[in-house]
């Protein structure tokens, strides 16, 4: 099977990037399902029904969310009806929607179930994120009850409650990767026991900016230590940015991952063949060159 994770999405230029990536990637990978984490969508806070119609057109399959999932007044009723909308599982019982579930792959390939919990190191106190995966895990079992993959986001502050959660679940879930940071970890592998995993995915967004917004405004309240204007999401080209896995049909398990990184300002990443369109300068064959170059330790030929 493969799967396309990608990080979470920042305003507006993060959903241009998300509609006018996806339905070329799921063509040219092959893609059998998708996630999005769309916390940031609805101009940096949050996500509204409209935006997630919007992603599931385009050909996201499931979207998750984070510390923001309640920016939005729309989104308590919404994420009720709505499956494919998950939250965190590990808010306090009582909370609207669901943090797991089980859903159908592309194509008729098997059924994909994505399980979502927030860290608690730097974050909101919830419950146990580790608990609440050990329950999701009791539900979901790899190659059990036509369970043919599992993709567990942990949308957390700290590396290390995140690089725990990887060798926690490793060998019980396809893939394990953090969110919430908005800057891409060089850390994409498969674990010991099978699990693929990065601790960071980074953010779809424009990374001319402070983790997706217009730098003025926190670059001055970093200096000033005074609060002011409302931040304001960047509005030059994104990056789509995030992780492609591809998994034994017999375990479930991941013998391919590799880091995406798609348009903007970043030095592109992904497995070949790349779909065309890139603000670099690197069109069709010419990006796909530069990738292979990245995984031979080599860098792209950006002069000029």
């Amino acid at each position: 099977m493969r799967l396309l994770y990608c990080g979470d999405v920042v305003g507006r230029a993060g959903r241009q990037a998300v509609l006018d990536h996806i339905p070329a990637l799921r063509a040219a990978w092959a893609l059998d399902f998708v996630v999005v984490n769309g916390e940031n969508a609805a101009g940096g806070f949050g996500i509204t029904g409209g935006i997630c119609r919007e992603f599931f057109a385009a050909g996201v399959d499931v979207i998750v969310t984070g510390n923001h999932v309640w920016d939005q007044k729309d989104t308590a009723a919404y994420i009720a009806d709505e499956p494919r909308l998950l939250r965190p599982m590990n808010y306090p019982a009582g909370a609207p929607g669901r943090g797991h579930g089980l859903f159908p792959a592309a194509g008729g390939r098997g059924q994909v179930a994505v399980i979502q919990v927030m860290g608690r190191v730097f974050m909101d106190a919830l419950d146990d994120p580790f608990a609440a995966v050990a329950e999701a895990l009791d539900h979901h079992r790899l190659k059990q009850g036509g369970v043919d993959a599992i993709i567990l986001d942990i949308h957390g502050e700290a590396t290390s409650e995140k690089m725990a959660m990887g060798h926690f679940t490793d060998g019980r879930v396809s893939l394990v990767c953090g969110t919430h940071s908005h800057v891409p970890t060089a850390d994409a592998q498969i674990l010991p026991g099978g699990s693929a995993y990065q601790t960071d995915l980074g953010m779809t967004g424009d990374y001319d900016s402070v983790i997706g917004f217009v730098k003025e405004e926190p670059v001055r309240r970093f200096v000033t230590k005074r609060p002011g204007r409302r931040f304001e999401p960047a509005g030059g080209e994104a990056t789509l940015c995030g992780v492609y896995v591809e998994t034994d049909d017999a375990t479930g398990l991941a013998t391919r991952v590799v880091a995406v990184r798609l348009g903007g300002r970043l030095a592109p990443s992904g497995p070949a063949p790349l779909p065309p369109a890139s603000s670099s300068g690197l069109v069709g064959g010419e990006m796909a060159e530069a990738v292979a170059g990245l995984h031979q330790g080599k860098g792209p030929d950006t002069d000029g």
